[in-house]
């Protein structure tokens, strides 16, 4: 018999190009994957994904299973909408998606603003680079998604705020108390985020506005490990002024005064413009446009 969590792990081993990457997506461990689309297989009596060096690829049966169970989730989720719209706020699922400082320090306030007002909505937060934010909103999987700027992708935005970026080091850095110019900064060691965050390509416009493009570059993955590399003073780093606003706080890492200053970045809300809204999606959103700086 072929169950929906059957087919949803198909799509995802197509869309993923892979088993592992299916895996990672559903949080769930490669055999199972494997054992999911064994099982599909052995209720519908064909094969329906390939393995290549290139990796999985669906045969001529799984593209027509694949797209069957696209229109079937399309199905359900117009089935929800629909039910949804009779709910009101006193039931349904609120699922919204953030890039990585967004989804670790804006989110979780914003949802605890909202459940405060409609405590019967179950919430979810995903959080991913602004490639997998984009790609939930685009699939379907989140009506909402916060990031940095204009998207890549072809979805309506709307700038809500804005926040500053500010170069911080360990609080016993030579460079602390001083009026610095970019010049003074190129001998410095930069720590960046990982490629595919929001935050590196903000990290990479700001040193090439300040002239030091060439500057010696550690990258690290999430903002936690480039706020402790920081603070064990193996670098300088650019980040966002509220990523950074406990550890300030404790005196963990200081402020840098450059002149001239790292531009500000705008937070926006992304969605798919054919998506129809539920009404704790709705209701997040009229919330989402009255918050005019970032929650303290």
């Amino acid at each position: 018999m072929v169950s929906l969590n059957q087919l949803e792990v198909l799509v995802a081993v197509v869309e993923a190009g892979g088993f592992s990457g299916a895996a990672k997506r559903l949080y769930m461990s490669q055999p199972s994957v494997s054992n999911h689309v064994r099982n599909l297989e052995l209720s519908l009596g064909v094969h329906l994904v390939e393995r290549t060096t290139q990796g999985a690829r669906p045969t001529p049966a799984g593209d027509v299973v694949v797209d069957h169970a696209r229109r079937i989730f399309a199905q359900l989720e117009s089935l929800e909408h629909s039910i949804a719209g009779f709910q009101g706020l006193e039931a349904g699922r609120l699922t919204v998606a953030g890039t990585t400082t967004l989804g670790t320090y804006l989110l979780p306030r914003l949802v605890a603003d909202f459940t405060a007002r409609a405590p019967k909505i179950d919430c979810q937060i995903r959080v991913g680079n602004e490639e997998a934010v984009e790609g939930w909103v685009i699939r379907g999987e989140v009506a909402l998604g916060l990031c940095i700027g204009e998207p890549k992708e072809p979805l309506d935005s709307e700038a809500l705020l804005t926040e500053e970026m500010v170069l911080v080091a360990a609080s016993d850095s030579p460079l602390v108390g001083k009026r610095l110019v970019p010049g003074d900064l190129a001998g410095q060691r930069f720590l960046v985020r990982e490629k595919g965050s929001a935050t590196r390509r903000q990290q990479e416009d700001i040193l090439l506005q300040w002239g030091l493009e060439s500057a010696e570059r550690w990258e690290m993955w999430g903002p936690d490990t480039l706020k402790e590399a920081a603070y064990q003073g193996l670098g300088v780093a650019l980040l966002s002024e509220h990523a950074i606003a406990r550890e300030r706080s404790m005196g963990h890492l200081v402020a840098l005064e450059v002149d001239p200053a790292p531009p500000s970045r705008t937070v926006s809300l992304i969605r798919r413009a054919d998506r129809v809204l539920t009404p704790p999606e709705e209701a997040f959103v009229t919330q989402l446009r009255a918050i005019a700086v970032w929650p303290s």
